[in-house]
């Protein structure tokens, strides 16, 4: 998908904007994202296996991915978290029986 680069435009909503070696702007969706390589230029491959070559560098790429997640979670409850995504919540250790006993 593509995007003339307009901030109001509905799909740097739900995805990233990167730009292409050529300069042309380029929208990702994260959630497709496998890898983000150095190798020199900042490869992304995505889990249908498609490479894309990015000028952004691999730490600002990783901003915006962690800033994309943090706008989607930031109004979700932590229990719709935690069903989302379990492993990123945390967790609290059963109670041993031994512990209830006392």
């Amino acid at each position: 998908m593509r995007c003339n680069g307009s901030h109001a435009h509905p799909c740097q909503i739900v995805m990233i904007q990167l730009t292409r070696l050529n300069n042309q702007p380029l929208v990702v969706n994260c959630e497709l994202i496998k890898f983000v390589e150095r190798a020199p230029d900042t490869v992304l491959t995505l889990i249908t296996g498609e490479k894309i070559v990015v000028r952004e560098a691999c730490e600002e790429v990783l901003a915006k991915i962690v800033d994309f997640r943090r706008r989607i979670f930031s109004g979700l409850p932590p229990a719709v978290i935690e069903t989302l995504h379990p492993q990123s919540a945390p967790t609290v250790p059963p109670e041993s029986p031994a512990a209830k006993e006392s």
